[in-house]
């Protein structure tokens, strides 16, 4: 009597283990989606900068290059943590013919597909100038990219989130 009461403990107690494991896994699995959609967003943002490089970089002068790696002082593309961008994009049409529009679509596109919403995307993404991580200084040669999103309260492994309920991508792009 006594081993099957051992047994069925050692069986309670393996079940338990495994039921554990599966809800941590889920958490792991749904934080890789969302990083995932994040590194996509942040892909397809960059790819339109460099399909509008007037937008962004200075115009050259008597060169083969139609655009010198200098950046504009201000852009279309520059969002601020706290604001929208400047001018805030309109609505996203069928076809996106200008940058304005594409920028539309794209800032209606990562608002959709991040948890958060508007209010977290405007809180925490941003998009600088910056010639240290982390540090929108309107300097250097690199544009850095941040993107937001809401999880539960500690299901973020990034220590450089702002709080315990918000994950962020980085990523630093020379253009």
């Amino acid at each position: 009597m006594i081993e099957v009461l051992v047994s069925m403990l050692l069986i309670a107690l393996g079940i338990l283990g495994m039921v554990a494991l599966q809800s941590r896994s889920i958490a792991f699995t749904q934080d890789a989606v969302q990083r995932n959609r994040a590194i996509a967003l942040a892909a397809d943002l960059t790819e339109i900068i460099r399909a509008n490089p007037g937008e962004l970089l200075v115009a050259a002068a008597n060169s083969d290059y139609p655009f010198y790696g200098d950046f504009k002082s201000t852009s279309m593309f520059y969002k601020e943590s706290g604001k929208d961008f400047d001018p805030a994009p309109g609505a996203c049409p069928a076809l996106a013919t200008t940058t304005a529009e594409q920028l539309a679509c794209w800032r209606a596109e990562a608002i959709a597909a991040l948890p958060g919403g508007e209010e977290l995307f405007e809180a925490h993404t941003y998009v600088c100038r910056s010639a240290t991580r982390g540090n929108c200084d309107g300097k250097g040669s690199v544009l850095e990219i941040q993107l937001a999103w809401q999880v539960k309260p500690g299901d973020c492994p990034d220590t450089r989130a702002p709080d315990d309920t918000t994950c962020i991508y980085r990523t630093r792009v020379e253009l």
